[in-house]
């Protein structure tokens, strides 16, 4: 169904995607940070949450059933409840351009939000009365640009982590054959690990191109044994798929459901009863679909593609934080090997 290996987009990540930005803000010390998509346009949007123990806001807008039709921005962000307050700031972002759904003369701009448990990565959490959220996302919103963006400890990845390296912020991209553009971020702090063992091998390793993630392929046998976080509940890996075709919110949320399919090839395990794991869906309505049931087919098969790649990148690039006993990275790990 898609074309072979060359088919990522010029610059691999979720901005190939006309009519979308990307902004970070992080603060190392408080080993946390926020990632905001911003759409030129109202997008049509809609999410799958299949973790046990999600923390989202806004996402109920987006069920195929209500009657919201699109939205202004994504929001990923760390801190767990207390970063459910990044929204806000995004919204005031938004707000200031004159963005929003308009009721009654009054602009209200429409953002949804899914966040990661990143309170117990050795960061000091100790903010005081308001959590900093909520400028961390109105800082992401403002730095927000259609240009090359960072990987790995920045944003929502800051503070990320897995059960055997440390986690960060991915992306990637590629065009189906029927030439749709299909792109992920996503910030993976997740339960299990996406590497096979004790790695350096990730296993998403089968749909690396150009050795986005160092090219080390799969080991010659297999450890299936789980590896696990220590702490339960502090675990979610979350993103959002975008590709520029008009897809209705049913197509989205089963766009949204196939990317799932790449969470579960790049991270094992996944989707477990302390997850939150959480995939938004949208769609810029830039390219129609002339066969239908064939060309979102392709799209769902591409977003189970990019997004297992944009995990095993968001791990690839990140570094540990600079904080006493912070998670050492895939690179400080793995990097003099051979």
């Amino acid at each position: 169904m898609l074309a072979a290996k060359g088919t990522e987009m010029p610059r691999n990540l979720l901005t190939d995607i006309p009519g979308i930005a990307v902004g970070h803000a992080e603060d190392l010390a408080l080993g946390s940070g926020v990632t905001a998509i911003l759409f030129d346009q109202p997008a049509v949007a809609s999410v799958s949450i299949l973790g046990g123990a999600p923390g989202t806001r806004d996402t109920a807008m987006l069920a195929p059933e209500n009657t919201v039709k699109a939205v202004d921005a994504i929001v990923l962000s760390g801190g767990s409840a207390f970063g459910l307050d990044a929204a806000g700031g995004v919204q005031a972002a938004l707000r200031a351009q004159g963005r929003g759904l308009l009721i009654r003369g009054v602009r209200v701009p429409l953002v949804a939000q899914a966040i990661i448990f990143d309170l117990a990565n050795g960061g000091d959490k100790a903010w005081g009365r308001f959590s900093p959220y909520r400028e961390l996302g109105y800082a992401a919103a403002v730095a927000a640009t259609a240009e090359p963006f960072a990987l790995g400890t920045v944003g929502a990845g800051a503070g990320a982590t897995t059960a055997t390296v440390k986690g960060g912020l991915g992306s990637a991209s590629m065009v189906t054959r029927s030439g749709h553009c299909v792109a992920a971020i996503v910030a993976v702090n997740a339960v299990g690990s996406p590497l096979i063992g004790d790695g350096p091998w990730f296993w998403a390793a089968p749909y690396e191109q150009d050795n986005e993630f160092g090219g080390r392929g799969w080991p010659t046998a297999f450890d299936t044994a789980p590896r696990l976080k220590g702490t339960p509940g502090t675990s979610t890996t979350i993103g959002l798929i975008a590709t520029d075709a008009v897809l209705t919110k049913p197509q989205a949320m089963r766009l949204a459901i196939m990317a799932h399919d790449g969470l579960a090839r790049a991270v094992l395990p996944a989707h477990a009863p302390m997850d939150g794991d959480t995939l938004f869906a949208a769609a810029t309505g830039i390219r129609k679909l002339i066969d239908e049931a064939r060309e979102l087919t392709e799209i769902g098969h591409a977003a189970t593609l990019v997004m297992a790649r944009a995990i095993a990148r968001g791990v690839y690039e990140a570094s540990s934080l600079p904080v006493a006993g912070a998670q050492r990275s895939w690179q400080e790990r793995f990097t003099d090997q051979a």
